[in-house]
């Protein structure tokens, strides 16, 4: 058996064949990822290829993918499906290329293959500047359009997206331009570098790609570098003199060789400056080459009285360079003073000479502008030029006067003005005190002098009395006796004299009971007023404070009447009958008329009752309740032994005041039970049962409603039969018009429901369609002449709903008849009615 079997088995081992992959091309998804390319923007996580194989056996096939030892792993195989997995990002500029091992097997044979992915670029690096940081050092002189500075930027990626183009941020006036392409910088035409006037230029270039795609979007990168240029100094700028300009002083008395001042003059072009060399224009050059003091060489005294004179010469300030040639050069005028000595200081004169010490007496608050006329101030240098020049002060407190003219030549009047009115003030100072200097303004001396101005103040009325609060809130008892202090009023005038006397009145609608004294201020009540918290609590009105020249002021006064227990509680009799039902209190009500709480809070309670310990009563309401135990009249009657069951409670009303009072009153209780009926009516009844003017009322109201209907549907009818009844005065048109028979039709008036009223009103809208059809088409022949009709009936004869309505109540008072002479009537009645109707018609039908 065994050898028969050997022979099938080596047959099935010939015939297993290894798995193998589709070679679907480059370009395919799916295959053996051989020469397969992929954006290097490939999200993370995407489905990227398919490995697809097959068996020739038509087994399973599972599928597998590794990288070479030491590589990074990009992807990810299912093993079932072959789908592959980008696990890890792409960058085509760190990694362009990577080798993968792709297998498949059957379980028993194991095929691997060497596959090639590629990278492909996407645009995702920015271009990047070559040789940061960038700081170019340019002449000043440099002509326009040179170029100074070649800018180069790369772009690490392909295609157009790793071209590079360039601009420049531009900024107002900028000197500069680049060029697009090449990335040189240049000085725009028309623009020069100076310098003097900026020494160093800031300009970002941005370098742009071209763009590409990125993510399924296209994108262009940029990115920025700033290019420093340093402005570098040339020889274009003459030597400059600083501090003109120049003016010098030089006494009379001055010995030769004496130092007036010092010129200084530096190169313009401070890069590098050269040395600069000063001289007279003419004349001789002297001492060092930076600075130069130039010296009086010969000065003679000045003759006393003399006037001052100046002295104008010409200073060259000269450049050389390294061979001590001469480069450039500059003048200025200087100007020396020859002036006299300063010996005499700035003096004060009053109208008897020199003075020191000046004084006024004035009124407070003069108007600002007032010049002080009663100071008589005259101050003089006796020194000629800038010695005679001082300047005027005048110290004390702030910004009161002022002194005019504040420089002074030689000699002035001085004039003291008002400034500020309101500081000068006989309530804050009786007196001022004020320095008056004179100061030499450029001399070296400094000399001064000094005056007190002293000012004695008058006082005026310039203030309003005032009070202490805008209002006052006072409190006062009721039943306070006449005169009693209300509160205390202040107000204060700090004016001196008369005018700070305040007196003090009293009005407005609430003073009536109220007084106030006129110095003190206290506030009273009249000697005949009574306070009654019950009949008035507040109070307010109005005090003045008023000065001797009628000068006031004005606050407002709040008094509140406190409330006191003086009422003692009342009930409205005392003695109450009550009616009780079982298990419904009744209320008793006592009112107490005092003002507020407590005083006017009453507590009621039970003095004696007969029979004791029946009844209950609410402490806050009032109501009497009996005993939960008694809830039939059986239990009543047993209490009482007595058919009639009428009780007495005496009750009592105490307040809550201090001292409290109380009331008391005999309250009789019938008690009986609850009443069978039911309904809203039965309860209205019962719970008026107490009080039987409240049902009066109800049932006088119903009534009068009643009456004002009947009343408006009466006014309504009359107003449409008044208007159906009226002759219209137009043209009068006679017609014949053919006479129709009328039918009759009665109807018992008490057989159905309908009445009297009924039947007339479906006998004049029988006929109403008849006039309107007559109206509005063809007439019918007018019927034969006849003798003039009745006039209309008078108004008071027909009788309206409401007159027959109300009628009809008078006569059910009235004994009743037979039933046969009421229809009669009734029969007479309707047929009266429907000829005075035929006859008003005929009337009508004779006018168009």
């Amino acid at each position: 058996m065994l050898s028969q079997l050997q022979p099938h088995l080596l047959l099935c081992r010939q015939s297993d064949f290894a798995p193998y992959f589709y070679d679907n091309g480059p370009s395919s998804t799916n295959g053996n990822m051989a020469l397969f390319s992929i954006s290097e923007d490939t999200p993370v996580g995407t489905q990227v290829y398919t490995l697809n194989g097959t068996d020739p056996e038509g087994d399973g096939v599972r599928y597998g993918l590794t990288f070479e030892k030491g590589s990074k792993e990009y992807f990810r195989v299912d093993p079932k499906s072959g789908r592959v997995t980008l696990i890890s990002a792409l960058d085509r500029e760190v990694e362009n290329e990577m080798s993968v091992l792709v297998s498949i097997t059957d379980g028993r044979n194991k095929v691997v293959e060497n596959g090639r992915v590629f990278v492909t670029d996407a645009n995702d690096e920015k271009p990047e500047f070559l040789n940061l940081p960038f700081i170019v050092n340019v002449p000043e002189d440099t002509k326009a359009g040179s170029s100074i500075f070649t800018v180069q930027a790369v772009d690490k990626d392909l295609g157009s997206g790793g071209s590079v183009t360039y601009f420049l941020q531009t900024f107002p006036n900028t000197k500069f331009t680049i060029d697009g392409h090449s990335g040189v910088l240049r000085i725009k035409p028309g623009e020069f570098l100076d310098y003097e006037t900026s020494k160093t230029h800031f300009v970002t270039v941005v370098a742009k790609d071209g763009g590409g795609k990125y993510n399924g979007q296209h994108q262009v990168m940029s990115s920025s570098a700033t290019v420093t240029i340093n402005v570098l100094d040339a020889q274009d700028s003459p030597p400059t003199f600083v501090g003109t300009p120049y003016f010098g002083y030089v006494y009379e008395v001055s010995v030769p060789g004496s130092e007036i001042f010092t010129v200084f003059a530096k190169d313009g072009d401070q890069g590098n400056p050269n040395p600069i060399q000063y001289s007279i224009v003419n004349g001789e050059i002297y001492g060092s080459p930076y600075m130069h003091k130039f010296c009086d060489l010969q000065f003679f005294p000045k003759e006393q009285n003399s006037s001052n004179y100046n002295i104008f010469f010409l200073i060259k300030a000269s450049e050389f360079g390294p061979e001590n040639e001469l480069l450039d050069f500059s003048t200025t005028l200087v100007t020396i003073r020859v002036v006299d000595l300063n010996n005499h200081p700035p003096t004060f004169y009053g109208e008897n000479g020199p003075q020191n010490r000046f004084e006024l007496t004035m009124y407070e608050h003069p108007p600002e502008g007032e010049i002080l006329r009663g100071l008589k101030i005259t101050v003089n240098d006796s020194d000629q030029g800038a010695n005679a020049k001082f300047r005027l002060r005048l110290v004390g407190p702030g910004r009161v006067l002022r002194v005019v003219p504040q420089t002074v030549l030689n000699e002035a009047q001085v004039t003291i003005i008002v400034e500020n009115s309101t500081a000068i003030d006989y309530e804050r100072y009786t007196f001022l005190s004020f320095k008056l200097l004179a100061i030499e303004i450029d001399t070296p001396e400094r000399f001064s002098a000094t005056a007190d101005i002293i000012i004695h103040l008058l006082d005026t009325n310039d203030n309003t009395p005032k009070f202490s609060t805008d209002y006052y809130i006072a409190r006062i008892p009721e039943n306070s006796p006449g005169g009693s202090n209300v509160v205390s009023i202040t107000a204060t005038d700090p004016d001196s004299g008369l005018w700070g006397e305040v007196k003090y009145s009293i009005y407005g609608s609430g003073a009536d009971l109220f007084l106030i004294h006129p110095t003190s201020g206290i506030v009273y009540t009249q000697p005949w007023a009574t306070l009654d918290a019950e009949v008035k609590s507040k109070y307010n009105f109005y005090v003045k404070a008023e000065d001797t020249e009628g000068k006031y002021s004005l606050a407002e006064v709040f008094v509140t009447v406190l409330d006191q227990n003086d009422h003692p509680p009342e009930f409205n009799e005392n003695f109450l009958e009550k009616t009780m039902i079982i298990g419904a209190p009744v209320k008793v009500e006592a009112v107490d008329d005092d003002a507020e709480e407590p005083n006017n809070v009453i507590e009621y309670s039970i003095m004696k009752a007969d029979p004791e310990n029946v009844f209950d009563i609410n402490t806050s309401t009032g109501e009497i309740k009996l005993k939960p135990f008694i809830k039939s009249m059986e239990i009543v009657q047993n209490i009482t032994r007595q058919k009639d069951c009428k009780w007495s409670v005496v009750v009592q009303a105490r307040d809550r005041g201090s001292p409290s009072f109380t009331t008391t009153a005999v309250v009789k209780i019938d008690i009986t039970e609850a009443n069978p009926l039911s309904g809203p009516m039965a309860a209205f009844l019962m719970q008026s049962r107490d009080n039987p003017m409240k049902a009066l009322g109800m049932v006088a109201g119903v009534i009068s409603v009643m009456v004002m209907i009947t009343v408006l549907i009466s006014t309504a009818i009359y107003m449409r039969n008044s208007k159906s009844n009226r002759i219209v005065p137009a043209r009068r048109i006679i017609r014949r018009r053919r006479k129709e028979q009328q039918h009759w039709n009665f109807k018992a008036p008490f057989g159905s429901s309908e009445g009297p009223d009924r039947l007339v009103a479906d006998d004049v809208e029988s006929n109403v369609p008849n006039r309107n059809k007559n109206n509005s088409g063809s007439w019918p022949k007018p019927p034969p002449p006849s003798a003039p009709v009745l006039p209309p009936p008078s108004r008071s004869y027909s009788r309206t709903p409401s007159q027959k309505s109300i009628a009809s109540k008078d006569t059910e008072g009235r004994p009743s008849q037979s039933k046969e002479g009421t229809i009669s009537s009734a029969l007479v009645s309707e047929l009266k009615k429907r000829m005075e109707q035929k006859i008003i018609e005929a009337n009508q039908g004779y006018y168009y």
